[in-house]
């Protein structure tokens, strides 16, 4: 969090590239990605496939398909998954571990209610977590980590430590950029864009994962409920699992959900039950069952999958 102010032309070039996203139409951007990015005809598939490929340094040897052709769409290859054993998960059950590929935006502790988004910004968690103050007071004083997928990464997201889902709630918002120059511009990021809250009760207590839509982001999916596609709304809504005939219950490193196109992942937990990797900050690459955090609580019950 001690990292250099932006220069004047630092500063200038973020407002022109976010400038126009406020008045682009968002979510009719994403439908348009959305069926691109679903159409077979081989030829079109498998030349974005390629070029994607390409433009992005794309590592296909540790895709558990590796040949580009084989993706029924370009979705398909988006989401796609891994070989087994391509990411090695942390072997010490009290290790938290990173549920995505991707680079750290940002890493600390909650303060005051509030998340660190970048030098000068920052974001409400109550907002952040739909509006409920009961569900902001589970993580008052708590850790955050929020890790950005950019389009070469893995794009399937799993569980840092094993737990089971208390509730899950959409939440409405907009599409921008989630990129640096967005979140260093863009007041509330995180907490205005759609989003999706799943809230667990962890091998150490209360533990929340925010997929954070964004521009050309087709829809988050999770493994309870499928892909969840919205019509433009702003209605909050909020499916209790605490109580459901089949519990969702999840293992440390498991695969709880996915983004269709790319975005981020907020990483929450209550005050007491984690510390941080004293190397970890932001700017970091990390990798999925890569250890992120120490569990203070000791002897969580999760076991790698």
């Amino acid at each position: 969090m001690s990292a250099q102010p932006p220069s004047f032309w630092q500063r200038l070039a973020d407002y022109l590239f976010v400038l126009p996203q406020y008045i682009l139409p968002h979510h009719a951007l994403s439908r348009c990605i959305y069926r691109l990015t679903r159409l077979q005809q081989p030829w079109l598939k498998n030349r974005l496939i390629k070029h994607f490929i390409r433009l992005y340094g794309i590592d296909m040897t540790i895709a558990q398909s590796a040949d580009p052709q084989s993706y029924a769409d370009f979705n398909a290859f988006f989401t796609r998954a891994l070989k087994p054993g391509a990411r090695p998960v942390a072997d010490d059950p009290r290790q938290v571990v990173s549920p995505v590929d991707g680079k750290i935006s940002q890493i600390g502790a909650i303060t005051d209610g509030r998340i660190f988004q970048a030098k000068g910004r920052w974001f409400d968690l109550q907002t952040l977590l739909g509006g409920d103050s009961e569900r902001a007071k589970l993580f008052h004083g708590g850790s955050f980590a929020t890790i950005y997928l950019s389009p070469k990464d893995y794009h399937r997201i799993h569980m840092p430590l094993g737990g089971r889902l208390l509730e899950s709630i959409y939440i409405p918002g907009r599409l921008f950029s989630v990129n640096d120059a967005t979140a260093r511009t863009v007041p509330g990021l995180f907490a205005r864009n759609e989003r999706l809250v799943a809230l667990f009760d962890s091998d150490v207590g209360p533990m929340a994962m925010v997929p954070v839509g964004a521009l050309f982001v087709s829809g988050i999916e999770t493994i309870w409920s499928g892909y969840i596609p919205r019509p433009p709304t702003t209605t909050v809504e909020c499916n209790d699992y605490r109580s459901a005939a089949q519990p969702v219950v999840l293992a440390r490193s498991e695969e709880m959900g996915r983004f269709n196109m790319g975005s981020t992942v907020v990483l929450l937990f209550a005050a007491g039950q984690v510390e941080w990797a004293p190397t970890l900050q932001a700017g970091d690459t990390v990798v999925l069952g890569q250890s992120l955090a120490t569990c203070i609580v000791p002897n969580p019950s999760a076991e790698s999958v």
